[in-house]
């Protein structure tokens, strides 16, 4: 395994063929010049990110960062992956990074950023936020400083941009997405004329339907499964007034957003919405 790249004394890059990798380790490129080999025992990192630019951008950041930073990162990454209910993209070794690296920074000499999100991100993304309170504790043993609430938000839009496809328009498109959710729950309490138990797990699980389908909204992706038709009918029928709030959540959306609504997705917000109210009925 020869360098191809010195990015520091701890960060190097190799090449295998077409493929390149960024390989980490303390002084693992200390008195090293390129073309010289690694040693193994050394290596306690290795990133091979698909996306050519990605891969590139991360680079240039570790050229600045120090190595702790860095794995505190990819622990928080790691711990995320283990409770998202979808996979991150790679765009996220180099958002959580850069904006961890920063916050520190920035709590250290006394600038306190507010999240004017916050409260929609605890009403909304619950895991990603729960996962956000867990990275301020990994933070905190690794650095000896404890980042406000606000910045556990913060990680956990990062998480949840990273559980988008790559094509999309990052954090400016989950406050859209926000939007949304705010606008169907509240359809939905209108036409029932209710308040949600917001700690039951019916609601949690309608919540993070939304969140999905508004994704897929903005992606201009619409889910198309194998549902037979008469699945459908007989939830229209079983639920009717599941039924009929969704299709005012279809008109708004037709309206508000020039996109249709699947009748696959109907079928699936009429079985969500049915099992949120259920208990309230």
């Amino acid at each position: 395994m020869k360098i191809g790249k010195i990015l520091n004394h701890n960060v190097v890059v190799i090449y295998e063929g077409k493929a390149e990798k960024i390989v980490m380790g303390c002084g693992i490129a200390f008195k090293k010049r390129v073309g010289d080999k690694i040693e193994e025992e050394k290596i306690d990192k290795v990133f091979a990110l698909e996306n050519k630019d990605t891969n590139t951008k991360l680079q240039q950041l570790l050229k600045d960062i120090p190595m702790e930073y860095v794995e505190v990162s990819e622990k928080i990454i790691e711990y995320a992956r283990t409770k998202a209910e979808r996979n991150l993209n790679d765009f996220i070794y180099i958002t959580l990074l850069d904006h961890m690296h920063m916050a520190i920074i920035r709590q250290r000499e006394g600038i306190c950023v507010k999240n004017i999100m916050l409260w929609d991100i605890k009403k909304f993304y619950r895991e990603e936020f729960q996962i956000g309170l867990k990275a301020l504790d990994m933070i905190e043993e690794a650095f000896d400083i404890r980042l406000p609430e606000d910045e556990a938000g913060f990680i956990a839009l990062h998480i949840v941009n990273a559980q988008m496809d790559d094509n999309h328009n990052g954090i400016q498109e989950i406050g859209e997405v926000t939007k949304l959710i705010h606008q169907i729950v509240n359809i939905v309490k209108y036409h029932f004329q209710m308040k949600f138990d917001e700690d039951s797990v019916y609601y949690h699980r309608f919540v993070t339907h939304l969140k999905f389908f508004a994704l897929r909204l903005f992606q201009k992706n619409n889910y198309e499964g194998q549902e037979e038709e008469d699945l459908l009918a007989l939830v229209k029928t079983k639920y009717k007034s599941a039924y009929e709030c969704t299709l005012k959540i279809t008109a708004y959306i037709a309206t508000t957003y020039s996109y249709a609504v699947s009748e696959e997705e109907q079928l699936y917000l009429t079985i969500h919405i049915e099992k949120a109210i259920r208990q309230n009925r």
